[in-house]
């Protein structure tokens, strides 16, 4: 018998009742929550009356929950991670469906594993450590924004009083460490620096403190930054207050540690003139009639007010999942069992097993709470709350400054350390620990920078040390600092090796003449430029002097040729004046007849015949002495004519480049690898110069010769100073790469920046004119002399140095040898005399004198008749001393 279509209609309906009611979602009348935290701590106290207000506030709240009541489970975990643990398995005995806390950033990264394995959602209001990340740890979530987000608020702060470098001192536990590295993060993003750590233990005592603090005072950052969990006691600033580095010049910054321990009852409030100075944050709460609320009953801080806030979040994502007809139900887990079935003593222990699904609804939770706006970001944290700077003083905890997450920052006018207002520099130099500057030990253009020579104390000089002296008088502070000159001796040092060990920290600076470079400004930091330079290309000024013509001997040379000349003629005339009648006559005509007679061997033409031997034998090694010389003369202005006839192709750093011409450059400075790099020049035409003795003589010998170059590529400055000391070179061009000289620093060295002030200042003074002065006008402002400086090509003494020695010794034989002879025909010739006077006349000695000169004077034809009249037994003598002489 067949069924009506209204029984049909009947057995649907009760089918659908049979299988929809059973499904549907049972509202439990009561959920529960854990929460383990330290109970007797300055975040915990005020957190464990948030939490009790907190269920109390969404029990009453018809709106939220309706049927179900919230029941909170608080244990507490005194601190430590094994009673965190046990703690944790206390709460989850009472079949919670999630646990609020720890406290502690330690604790946290335990129950976050355990969090993870038994999938329950571990939700803390005060563990900031950034480790905690939801990749390690998915089920970890956070209801107050990580260190990070307070690490940029402070950098922000750094950044704003222009601090380049700090100290920081913190817990060494995962809160502090893991802090500080999140600093480190933030202060690279802006390219400062923590130049010193110091890490306390949480069990050191006061000595520990005292030295650890003690040795950062040596380092010169004066800024530091304090990163611990709260401490009522402030012991800290005991020890820092002992060690007088509460005073002026100081900067002592604090994460909100500081300000949630003053905010606690237990701080002693009265006692803030060991804090005068310092400046902190604090999580920015908004006002309202709930906080003022919960400030009646206690001292609240921030973490409570986000303990609060946390009670409620969690209440929302129950209130989502009971909404979508989930049931709350618990069981036992399989991962608290042994593998062989043995029960690890948790056998009561029962896990929510919808922890993953009320995750899901936590991370989709948004609303307001006490302490703003309550949403989880990627990193299943809150999105960030905005900080107000505070500022103790005598009087108490001031407001003093604002920043938000969203790039605002503003701060008044704060009270630092010793109850200034003026802002500390932040940073000092130690005078027990001066500045390591290293100075280039040049060998050449040693009027810009060098260690002077025999000297016993290594005193550095020049003009960029001296503009760096005068510098630093400009700086509001004194700057202890020591010389150390890098260089062998020999050859100008490798600037780029100078900067490098800048760069590692082997000097904090160097002064010199440094180019500033992009290369070398990737490495340090650069003062303000104190001298304008670019690189020029000089070259051999070929012109036609009217000098010309005494270039090929130096000038030594030709005085020497002029003297031998005069001398010659002395000589010969000596020897011939008593017998030949041609260098005899009145004085005016024989004088012109010494001046005109050597000088007209010259060219062969000499009206004068020599008599005498001796002179004959003079004039032969004189003419070939003249020879030689000639020749080298003719040879040398031939070739000089014959080069400055060649044009020169060079006109600028652009004919130079096209060219394969060789090329010179300063050896140690960045023209070899701006030539070799940036214009793509090869190394083969390179050729490195050390000294301007160098740069002459590569220029004169040209690109033909061995070891000459076509031009020379080097720096303004030292082609001026090359230029003043030496003629017959040229720049030609334009400068180009044009750039300053600097004095380098440590990256991020505040002192770069105050050096840079100072020069600009000394700019504006007439000292800077006066250094350039003294150094590079002591050649080239005063007269310039070149008497033992010979050009490469020239002639000089030394290249007929023997043939002039053969020469002199020539004539000297021969001069000594006419004046004995004469000496001994005087002696004869007044034996003679004598015989012919009576016995008792006798002579004076300048009576001899005289008629020795007299008896030279006369010619010898008429001294030898006119005693042979008077003495005919002496002519055959006299006669044989003739024919000696002519002999000779």
């Amino acid at each position: 018998m067949g069924l009506s279509i209204y029984q049909y209609m009947a057995i649907a309906a009760l089918t659908v009742a049979i299988l929809v009611v059973p499904m549907e979602c049972q509202k439990p009348q009561v959920v529960n929550l854990g929460a383990v935290f330290t109970f007797d701590s300055v975040i915990g106290r005020p957190a464990k009356v948030a939490l009790e207000a907190a269920v109390s506030d969404v029990n009453a709240d018809t709106s939220l929950l309706k049927e179900t009541e919230l029941r909170l489970f608080m244990e507490d975990s005194s601190c430590n991670v094994f009673h965190g643990s046990f703690a944790a398995f206390e709460v989850l005995e009472k079949e919670v469906v999630a646990i609020i806390g720890p406290i502690s950033s330690s604790i946290a990264h335990t129950l976050s594993d355990l969090a993870k394995g038994l999938q329950f959602p571990l939700v803390s209001f005060a563990a900031t450590d950034p480790s905690l990340s939801a990749h390690q740890f998915p089920f970890f979530l956070r209801t107050t924004p990580d260190d990070s987000h307070q690490m940029s608020a402070l950098v922000d702060l750094i950044d704003f009083h222009g601090w380049k470098e700090v100290i920081s001192v913190y817990s060494d536990d995962e809160l502090g460490r893991n802090g500080v590295y999140a600093l480190d993060d933030e202060l690279d993003k802006k390219r400062f620096r923590v130049s010193y750590k110091v890490p306390l233990s949480l069990h050191s005592d006061e000595n520990s403190v005292t030295d650890a603090l003690n040795k950062s005072k040596s380092i010169g950052p004066r800024v530091y930054i304090l990163h611990f969990g709260p401490d009522p006691l402030l012991r800290i600033f005991n020890i820092v207050q002992k060690l007088q580095m509460m005073t002026n010049g100081y900067v002592w910054l604090a994460t909100d540690w500081l300000s949630v321990t003053l905010d606690s009852s237990l701080s002693d409030k009265g006692n803030f003139r060991r804090l005068e100075g310092v400046v902190g944050l604090r999580q920015h709460i908004p006002e309202s009639i709930k906080m003022r609320q919960l400030k009646r009953n206690m001292s609240m801080n921030a973490y409570a007010f986000h303990a609060y806030d946390t009670v409620w979040m969690i209440a929302h994502g129950i209130e989502k999942m009971l909404n979508e007809g989930i049931n709350i139900t618990f069981s036992h887990s399989k991962k608290l069992t042994h593998p062989q079935g043995n029960k690890l003593h948790l056998e009561k222990v029962k896990i929510f097993n919808r922890g993953e699904l009320l995750l899901e609804k936590l991370l989709k939770v948004s609303f307001t709470g006490i302490a703003g706006q309550v949403q989880f970001g990627s990193g299943r944290n809150v999105t960030g709350c905005d900080y107000e700077v505070i500022n103790v003083d005598k009087t108490g905890v001031h407001t003093v400054g604002f920043w938000s997450k969203n790039g605002g920052f503003s701060v008044g006018n704060i009270t630092w350390p010793g109850g200034v207002r003026e802002e500390p520099r932040g940073w000092v130099i130690d005078s027990t620990n001066p500045l390591k500057i290293v100075v280039p030990k040049r060998v050449s253009f040693v009027e810009f920078v060098t260690e002077e020579k025999n000297s016993s104390s290594h005193h550095i000089q020049g003009l960029c040390i001296d503009i760096f002296i005068e510098a630093l008088k400009f700086i509001p502070y004194n700057v202890p600092y020591k010389f150390e000159s890098f260089g062998n001796g020999h050859s100008s040092p490798n600037y780029s090796k100078i900067i490098q060990m800048v760069s590692d920290g082997v000097y904090d600076a160097a002064v010199g003449d440094i180019t500033i470079v992009p290369t070398r400004s990737k490495l340090v930091d650069f003062s303000q430029p104190y001298a304008s330079t670019g690189l020029v290309v000089v070259i051999p000024n070929v012109h036609n002097g009217t000098w010309i013509f005494l270039r090929p001997f130096t000038t030594r040379l030709w005085c020497v040729v002029l003297a031998s000349f005069l001398c010659i003629s002395v000589v010969i005339w000596i020897l011939e004046h008593r017998v030949n009648e041609d260098f005899r006559g009145p004085p005016r005509r024989q004088i012109i007849t010494v001046i005109f007679f050597s000088f007209s061997t010259l060219f062969k033409r000499n009206h004068e015949d020599t008599i005498s031997n001796l002179a004959r034998l003079v004039m032969i090694v004189w003419l070939f002495l003249l020879m030689v010389l000639t020749a080298s003369y003719k040879a040398e202005v031939t070739s000089i004519l014959t080069v400055q006839h060649l044009p020169s192709t060079i006109t600028g750093i652009d004919s130079l480049r096209a060219s394969e011409l060789p090329i010179g450059y300063q050896s140690g400075t960045f023209t070899f690898e701006y030539l070799t790099y940036s214009l793509g020049m090869a190394r083969s035409r390179l050729v490195a110069l050390h000294s301007t003795e160098e740069y002459e003589r590569a220029l004169k010998l040209g690109p033909t010769a061995l070891g000459g170059v076509a031009a020379i590529v080097d720096e303004l400055p030292y082609i001026e100073l090359f230029l003043a000391e030496r003629t017959g070179f040229k720049i030609v061009g334009e400068p180009f790469m044009n750039r300053g000289w600097g004095f380098a620093f440590k990256r991020d060295s505040p002192l770069a920046i105050d050096m840079s002030t100072a020069i600009l200042k000394l700019s504006e003074t007439r000292k800077q004119k006066k250094i350039l002065k003294k150094w590079l006008c002591k050649k080239s402002c005063g007269e310039k002399s070149d008497w033992n400086q010979p050009e490469p090509n020239q002639f000089h003494l030394k290249s007929f140095k023997g043939l002039y020695l053969f020469c002199i010794a020539i004539a000297v034989s021969a001069f000594l040898v006419f004046v004995l002879r004469m000496i001994r025909q005087f002696v004869q010739y007044r034996r003679m005399e004598r015989t012919s006077l009576t016995p008792e006349a006798s002579w004076r000695l300048s009576e001899w004198v005289l008629g020795f000169v007299e008896f030279v004077d006369e010619k010898e034809e008429a001294t030898r008749s006119d005693y042979c009249n008077n003495n005919p037994s002496q002519v055959v003598e006299l006669q044989g001393d003739s024919e000696v002489r002519q002999s000779l």
